[in-house]
Protein backbone atom coordinates (compact mmCIF):
# COMPACT_ATOMS: atom_id res chain seq x y z
CA UNK A 1 0.00 0.00 0.00
CA UNK A 2 2.78 1.76 0.87
CA UNK A 3 4.81 1.65 -2.51
CA UNK A 4 1.28 2.35 -4.12
CA UNK A 5 0.76 5.88 -2.63
CA UNK A 6 4.86 6.70 -3.63
CA UNK A 7 4.31 5.47 -6.92
CA UNK A 8 1.27 7.89 -7.34
CA UNK A 9 2.69 10.39 -5.12
CA UNK A 10 5.51 10.44 -7.84
CA UNK A 11 3.10 10.45 -10.85
CA UNK A 12 1.18 13.01 -10.59
CA UNK A 13 3.96 15.38 -10.44
CA UNK A 14 5.22 14.31 -13.66
CA UNK A 15 1.93 14.31 -15.46
CA UNK A 16 1.21 17.64 -14.31
CA UNK A 17 4.14 18.74 -15.84
CA UNK A 18 3.58 16.59 -19.52
CA UNK A 19 0.77 18.29 -19.71
CA UNK A 20 1.61 21.53 -18.94
CA UNK A 21 4.53 20.92 -21.37
CA UNK A 22 2.21 19.62 -24.11
CA UNK A 23 -0.48 22.57 -24.01
CA UNK A 24 2.38 24.88 -24.05
CA UNK A 25 3.73 23.08 -27.29
CA UNK A 26 0.29 23.16 -28.64
CA UNK A 27 -0.19 27.24 -28.30
CA UNK A 28 3.35 27.52 -29.70
CA UNK A 29 2.40 25.33 -32.88
CA UNK A 30 -0.46 27.51 -33.09
CA UNK A 31 1.04 30.54 -32.36
CA UNK A 32 3.38 29.83 -35.78
CA UNK A 33 0.92 28.37 -38.05
CA UNK A 34 -1.16 31.31 -37.19
CA UNK A 35 1.58 33.70 -38.41
CA UNK A 36 2.37 31.89 -41.41
CA UNK A 37 -1.15 31.48 -42.17
CA UNK A 38 -1.21 35.25 -43.51
CA UNK A 39 1.92 35.31 -44.75
CA UNK A 40 1.98 36.75 -48.32
CA UNK A 41 -2.22 36.96 -48.51
CA UNK A 42 -3.67 40.21 -49.30
CA UNK A 43 -5.66 41.32 -45.91
CA UNK A 44 -8.59 44.65 -45.75
CA UNK A 45 -8.87 45.77 -42.35
CA UNK A 46 -12.36 48.30 -42.19
CA UNK A 47 -11.73 51.29 -39.51
CA UNK A 48 -8.42 50.22 -38.79
CA UNK A 49 -7.82 53.19 -36.67
CA UNK A 50 -9.89 51.54 -33.65
CA UNK A 51 -8.03 49.65 -30.96
CA UNK A 52 -9.07 46.30 -32.42
CA UNK A 53 -8.25 47.75 -36.63
CA UNK A 54 -4.39 49.01 -34.98
CA UNK A 55 -4.26 45.68 -33.03
CA UNK A 56 -5.38 43.70 -36.15
CA UNK A 57 -2.89 45.60 -38.24
CA UNK A 58 0.03 44.98 -36.30
CA UNK A 59 -0.38 41.61 -35.93
CA UNK A 60 -0.28 40.92 -39.36
CA UNK A 61 1.94 43.39 -40.77
CA UNK A 62 4.72 41.30 -38.69
CA UNK A 63 2.97 38.15 -39.95
CA UNK A 64 4.18 39.51 -43.44
CA UNK A 65 0.43 39.87 -44.91
CA UNK A 66 0.25 42.39 -47.99
CA UNK A 67 -2.35 44.80 -45.77
CA UNK A 68 -5.33 47.12 -47.14
CA UNK A 69 -5.89 49.68 -43.68
CA UNK A 70 -9.29 51.34 -44.13
CA UNK A 71 -9.94 54.54 -42.06
CA UNK A 72 -11.53 57.57 -42.18
CA UNK A 73 -8.96 60.41 -41.63
CA UNK A 74 -5.91 60.03 -44.25
CA UNK A 75 -3.39 61.57 -41.55
CA UNK A 76 -4.26 58.74 -39.08
CA UNK A 77 -3.87 56.04 -41.39
CA UNK A 78 -0.67 57.39 -42.73
CA UNK A 79 0.47 57.96 -38.97
CA UNK A 80 -0.17 53.95 -38.81
CA UNK A 81 1.71 52.58 -41.56
CA UNK A 82 4.29 54.48 -40.37
CA UNK A 83 4.51 53.26 -36.97
CA UNK A 84 4.26 49.82 -38.55
CA UNK A 85 7.00 50.25 -40.33
CA UNK A 86 9.21 51.64 -37.82
CA UNK A 87 8.25 48.71 -35.62
CA UNK A 88 8.86 46.02 -38.14
CA UNK A 89 11.29 44.74 -40.51
CA UNK A 90 10.83 45.87 -44.06
CA UNK A 91 12.67 42.95 -45.54
CA UNK A 92 10.29 40.63 -44.37
CA UNK A 93 7.27 42.46 -44.11
CA UNK A 94 4.87 44.85 -46.80
CA UNK A 95 4.49 48.28 -46.47
CA UNK A 96 0.61 49.37 -46.35
CA UNK A 97 -1.89 50.25 -48.91
CA UNK A 98 -4.13 52.95 -47.23
CA UNK A 99 -8.14 53.81 -48.75
CA UNK A 100 -10.06 56.43 -47.12
CA UNK A 101 -13.35 54.94 -46.36
CA UNK A 102 -16.19 56.42 -44.43
CA UNK A 103 -19.43 53.58 -43.98
CA UNK A 104 -21.33 56.98 -43.06
CA UNK A 105 -20.89 58.08 -46.59
CA UNK A 106 -22.65 55.13 -48.42
CA UNK A 107 -21.92 57.44 -52.19
CA UNK A 108 -17.61 56.79 -51.36
CA UNK A 109 -18.30 53.23 -51.26
CA UNK A 110 -18.26 52.55 -55.18
CA UNK A 111 -14.86 54.46 -55.54
CA UNK A 112 -13.30 52.54 -52.38
CA UNK A 113 -14.36 49.23 -53.61
CA UNK A 114 -12.61 49.50 -56.87
CA UNK A 115 -9.17 51.19 -54.98
CA UNK A 116 -9.31 48.63 -52.62
CA UNK A 117 -9.24 45.29 -55.57
CA UNK A 118 -6.77 47.98 -57.64
CA UNK A 119 -4.25 47.83 -54.69
CA UNK A 120 -3.40 43.97 -55.56
CA UNK A 121 -5.82 43.20 -57.79
CA UNK A 122 -7.28 40.64 -55.49
CA UNK A 123 -7.87 40.19 -52.22
CA UNK A 124 -7.86 36.98 -49.96
CA UNK A 125 -9.08 38.47 -45.94
CA UNK A 126 -11.72 41.23 -45.29
CA UNK A 127 -11.80 41.89 -41.93
CA UNK A 128 -15.35 43.92 -41.21
CA UNK A 129 -14.89 45.90 -37.96
CA UNK A 130 -16.77 49.03 -38.30
CA UNK A 131 -19.14 50.16 -36.04
CA UNK A 132 -21.19 52.70 -34.26
CA UNK A 133 -23.10 52.14 -30.89
CA UNK A 134 -26.10 54.30 -29.79
CA UNK A 135 -27.83 53.67 -26.55
CA UNK A 136 -31.50 55.32 -25.66
CA UNK A 137 -35.29 54.74 -25.62
CA UNK A 138 -36.52 53.65 -28.95
CA UNK A 139 -38.93 56.31 -29.01
CA UNK A 140 -35.96 59.08 -28.47
CA UNK A 141 -34.10 57.91 -31.50
CA UNK A 142 -34.55 59.82 -34.74
CA UNK A 143 -35.32 58.27 -38.11
CA UNK A 144 -31.60 59.99 -39.06
CA UNK A 145 -29.98 58.28 -36.27
CA UNK A 146 -31.61 54.91 -37.32
CA UNK A 147 -30.65 55.42 -40.90
CA UNK A 148 -26.63 56.52 -39.61
CA UNK A 149 -26.72 53.37 -37.43
CA UNK A 150 -28.00 50.76 -40.55
CA UNK A 151 -25.45 52.20 -43.07
CA UNK A 152 -22.58 51.89 -40.68
CA UNK A 153 -23.37 48.35 -38.72
CA UNK A 154 -25.15 47.05 -41.73
CA UNK A 155 -25.36 48.51 -45.35
CA UNK A 156 -21.54 49.70 -44.74
CA UNK A 157 -20.56 45.64 -44.25
CA UNK A 158 -22.62 44.50 -46.86
CA UNK A 159 -22.10 46.66 -49.71
CA UNK A 160 -18.16 46.17 -49.48
CA UNK A 161 -18.65 42.30 -48.59
CA UNK A 162 -20.66 42.22 -52.25
CA UNK A 163 -17.94 44.31 -53.95
CA UNK A 164 -15.07 42.15 -53.46
CA UNK A 165 -16.77 38.53 -53.51
CA UNK A 166 -16.32 38.70 -57.79
CA UNK A 167 -13.09 38.68 -57.07
CA UNK A 168 -13.10 36.17 -54.57
CA UNK A 169 -15.48 33.83 -56.44
CA UNK A 170 -13.55 33.96 -59.88
CA UNK A 171 -10.35 33.08 -57.94
CA UNK A 172 -12.49 30.16 -56.11
CA UNK A 173 -10.63 31.91 -52.94
CA UNK A 174 -11.10 34.26 -49.97
CA UNK A 175 -12.56 34.56 -46.18
CA UNK A 176 -14.98 37.19 -44.89
CA UNK A 177 -14.52 37.70 -41.42
CA UNK A 178 -17.37 39.76 -39.64
CA UNK A 179 -16.46 41.10 -36.15
CA UNK A 180 -19.89 42.14 -34.30
CA UNK A 181 -21.48 42.62 -31.70
CA UNK A 182 -23.54 40.10 -29.03
CA UNK A 183 -25.99 42.84 -30.07
CA UNK A 184 -26.69 40.38 -33.00
CA UNK A 185 -27.79 37.59 -31.47
CA UNK A 186 -29.58 39.07 -28.14
CA UNK A 187 -31.31 42.30 -27.97
CA UNK A 188 -31.51 44.28 -24.31
CA UNK A 189 -33.21 47.33 -23.42
CA UNK A 190 -32.31 50.96 -24.79
CA UNK A 191 -30.36 49.00 -27.64
CA UNK A 192 -33.32 48.58 -30.12
CA UNK A 193 -31.69 50.36 -33.10
CA UNK A 194 -28.41 49.54 -32.41
CA UNK A 195 -29.31 45.93 -31.99
CA UNK A 196 -31.60 46.13 -35.08
CA UNK A 197 -28.37 46.70 -37.29
CA UNK A 198 -26.14 44.28 -35.70
CA UNK A 199 -29.29 41.45 -35.90
CA UNK A 200 -29.56 42.69 -39.60
CA UNK A 201 -25.86 42.49 -40.85
CA UNK A 202 -25.55 38.91 -38.43
CA UNK A 203 -28.61 37.57 -40.70
CA UNK A 204 -26.85 38.72 -43.90
CA UNK A 205 -23.56 37.07 -43.16
CA UNK A 206 -25.24 33.78 -42.45
CA UNK A 207 -26.96 33.79 -45.15
CA UNK A 208 -23.83 34.86 -47.37
CA UNK A 209 -21.82 31.64 -45.34
CA UNK A 210 -23.99 28.95 -47.67
CA UNK A 211 -24.42 31.05 -50.79
CA UNK A 212 -20.67 31.48 -51.32
CA UNK A 213 -19.15 27.98 -49.72
CA UNK A 214 -19.05 26.44 -53.06
CA UNK A 215 -16.29 28.75 -54.14
CA UNK A 216 -14.42 27.77 -51.41
CA UNK A 217 -15.42 30.96 -49.81
CA UNK A 218 -15.27 31.09 -46.23
CA UNK A 219 -18.03 33.37 -44.01
CA UNK A 220 -17.26 33.51 -40.06
CA UNK A 221 -18.67 35.84 -37.59
CA UNK A 222 -16.68 37.01 -34.33
CA UNK A 223 -19.94 37.60 -31.25
CA UNK A 224 -17.65 39.70 -28.59
CA UNK A 225 -19.85 41.95 -25.36
CA UNK A 226 -18.01 44.74 -26.48
CA UNK A 227 -13.96 45.93 -26.87
CA UNK A 228 -12.63 47.62 -24.29
CA UNK A 229 -10.29 50.45 -24.74
CA UNK A 230 -6.82 48.43 -23.48
CA UNK A 231 -6.19 45.63 -21.06
CA UNK A 232 -6.64 48.03 -18.73
CA UNK A 233 -9.66 49.96 -19.56
CA UNK A 234 -12.37 50.63 -17.35
CA UNK A 235 -15.15 52.38 -19.09
CA UNK A 236 -18.48 50.72 -17.80
CA UNK A 237 -20.58 52.70 -20.34
CA UNK A 238 -19.30 51.13 -23.32
CA UNK A 239 -19.95 47.59 -21.82
CA UNK A 240 -23.20 47.22 -23.82
CA UNK A 241 -25.48 44.47 -23.22
CA UNK A 242 -23.07 42.77 -20.95
CA UNK A 243 -23.00 45.11 -17.82
CA UNK A 244 -27.18 45.16 -18.09
CA UNK A 245 -27.06 41.52 -17.86
CA UNK A 246 -24.74 41.39 -15.11
CA UNK A 247 -26.64 43.82 -13.21
CA UNK A 248 -29.71 42.10 -12.97
CA UNK A 249 -30.65 40.21 -9.69
CA UNK A 250 -32.33 37.03 -11.26
CA UNK A 251 -29.74 35.30 -12.89
CA UNK A 252 -28.18 32.99 -10.39
CA UNK A 253 -25.55 35.04 -8.00
CA UNK A 254 -22.77 32.20 -9.05
CA UNK A 255 -23.19 33.09 -12.72
CA UNK A 256 -22.83 36.94 -11.77
CA UNK A 257 -18.77 37.45 -13.14
CA UNK A 258 -17.03 40.49 -11.48
CA UNK A 259 -14.99 41.19 -14.21
CA UNK A 260 -15.70 44.44 -15.90
CA UNK A 261 -14.15 44.06 -19.11
CA UNK A 262 -14.99 43.39 -22.07
CA UNK A 263 -12.82 41.80 -24.80
CA UNK A 264 -8.84 43.33 -24.89
CA UNK A 265 -8.04 44.15 -28.84
CA UNK A 266 -5.14 41.84 -28.40
CA UNK A 267 -7.39 39.23 -27.03
CA UNK A 268 -9.80 39.87 -30.22
CA UNK A 269 -6.99 39.99 -32.45
CA UNK A 270 -5.70 36.47 -31.11
CA UNK A 271 -9.01 35.34 -31.64
CA UNK A 272 -9.64 36.50 -34.94
CA UNK A 273 -6.04 35.02 -36.40
CA UNK A 274 -7.40 32.12 -34.60
CA UNK A 275 -10.57 32.08 -36.21
CA UNK A 276 -8.85 32.61 -39.87
CA UNK A 277 -6.80 30.43 -39.74
CA UNK A 278 -9.28 27.36 -38.12
CA UNK A 279 -11.90 28.63 -40.12
CA UNK A 280 -14.51 28.53 -37.82
CA UNK A 281 -17.77 30.01 -39.09
CA UNK A 282 -18.90 31.33 -35.53
CA UNK A 283 -17.61 32.38 -32.60
CA UNK A 284 -19.00 33.87 -29.10
CA UNK A 285 -16.09 35.74 -26.57
CA UNK A 286 -17.90 36.09 -23.45
CA UNK A 287 -18.12 35.30 -19.96
CA UNK A 288 -20.68 33.14 -18.82
CA UNK A 289 -23.70 35.25 -17.74
CA UNK A 290 -24.27 36.37 -21.33
CA UNK A 291 -24.02 33.28 -22.77
CA UNK A 292 -26.40 31.93 -20.02
CA UNK A 293 -28.62 34.54 -21.63
CA UNK A 294 -28.24 33.74 -25.02
CA UNK A 295 -29.62 29.95 -24.02
CA UNK A 296 -32.12 31.35 -22.07
CA UNK A 297 -33.20 33.11 -25.26
CA UNK A 298 -33.35 30.39 -27.45
CA UNK A 299 -35.02 27.35 -25.15
CA UNK A 300 -37.14 29.62 -22.37
CA UNK A 301 -37.63 33.10 -24.78
CA UNK A 302 -41.14 33.96 -21.89
CA UNK A 303 -38.53 33.70 -18.98
CA UNK A 304 -35.95 35.49 -20.74
CA UNK A 305 -38.27 38.39 -21.71
CA UNK A 306 -39.57 38.36 -18.26
CA UNK A 307 -35.91 39.30 -16.71
CA UNK A 308 -35.57 42.04 -19.18
CA UNK A 309 -38.61 43.53 -18.46
CA UNK A 310 -38.17 43.11 -14.87
CA UNK A 311 -34.92 44.86 -15.11
CA UNK A 312 -36.36 48.16 -17.01
CA UNK A 313 -38.29 48.49 -14.43
CA UNK A 314 -36.02 47.64 -11.25
CA UNK A 315 -33.90 50.94 -13.13
CA UNK A 316 -36.51 52.78 -13.25
CA UNK A 317 -37.47 52.49 -9.65
CA UNK A 318 -33.48 53.54 -8.83
CA UNK A 319 -34.14 56.17 -10.52
CA UNK A 320 -37.05 57.43 -8.66
CA UNK A 321 -35.46 57.00 -5.17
Amino acid sequence: MDQAWTTTVLLVPCVVVLTAGFFYLYGAIISLLSKTSVRNKVVVITDSLSGLGKECAGVFHKGGARLILCGKSWEKLEELADDLANASDPTVTFPPKLVLLDFGDMDMLPEAIVEILDCYGCLDVLILNSSIKVKGPAQSLSLEMDKLLMDNNYFGPATLAKGVLPSMISRRTGHLLLVNSIHGKLAVPFRSAYAASKHAVQAFFDSLRAEVEEYGISVSTINHTFISQSSSATDASSSSSYNYINNLSYFPAALNTKKPLGVSPDEAATEIVKTLNNKRKEVVIAPSLPKVALYTRSFFPNVFFAVMAAGVNNAAAVEQK
